[in-house]
């Protein structure tokens, strides 16, 4: 038997499970050197976020308090 399962925004699923105030926030989540972004939530894809965007390039949304960015935690994952 194989299986697969596709989680969609699965890293910040993982984050909004054990913080709930991040439902309904543009959450990202960054690569282990925090450079890129590699999971967006619904509501930072409609911000017109793109996968693998440089984290530096929010900075401006993260300040104005828009989006919230996590560093990667795969222990958590």
């Amino acid at each position: 038997m194989i299986g697969l399962v596709d989680c969609n925004n699965f890293y910040v699923s993982c984050e909004r499970v054990f913080n709930p105030k991040l439902n309904r926030r543009a959450v990202g989540i960054m690569s282990n050197n925090d450079g890129c972004i590699v999971a967006r939530s619904n509501e930072l894809k409609a911000l017109g976020v793109e996968m693998g965007t440089p984290a530096h390039h929010v900075r401006h949304l993260v300040d104005r308090g828009e989006v919230i960015l996590y560093s990667s935690n795969y222990e958590l994952y």
